[in-house]
């Protein structure tokens, strides 16, 4: 097994750094195409966590708007990180090796939490939380889309 097998589960941890929920919705997303992750991803069989994940997805880019918002890195933020990471991360990695692409996904989550949220307060100060919400939803969302497609493609 090679190293870059794993960029697709790295990717995704970077992604639940800043959306906790964007990657189970874009895995439900492409599961809803019928598109098969190169892991193993039990979960998506069941059509409520389909439905949970894409509804809880929607859920944070709107919560995350609001002021009342936590920062992604209290303790609920990070566990939220940690399993949506961790069960993507598993999907994504190559057959046989969830475990690996799991820990990988959380062991990039965890600390780029920190950085992406250092960096969307300086952005609030610049133009404010709702405009750089919509902005970080925009690229976040658009990576995990991304990354799903390529991991799926490179089956």
């Amino acid at each position: 097994m090679r190293i870059r097998d794993f960029i697709p589960s790295v990717l995704i941890g970077a992604v639940a750094s800043a959306r906790s929920m964007t990657p189970m919705a874009a895995l439900a997303g492409a599961h809803l195409l019928r598109r098969e992750t190169p892991g193993r991803l039990i979960l998506l069989d069941k059509p409520l966590f389909t439905a949970g994940a894409l509804a809880m997805g929607v859920g944070e880019l709107y919560g995350d708007k609001m002021k009342s918002a936590p920062d992604r890195t209290v303790f609920l933020g990070l566990l939220a990180r940690v399993m949506s990471a961790g069960i993507a991360g598993a999907a994504l990695a190559p057959k046989g090796y969830e475990r690996e692409g799991a820990a990988l996904a959380v062991g990039t989550a965890v600390p780029m939490a920190y950085l992406t949220l250092s960096a969307r307060k300086k952005a609030m100060a610049e133009i404010g939380q709702t405009k750089s919400g919509f902005i970080e939803d925009a690229l976040i969302v658009a990576a995990g889309i991304a990354v799903v497609a390529w991991a799926i493609g490179r089956r």
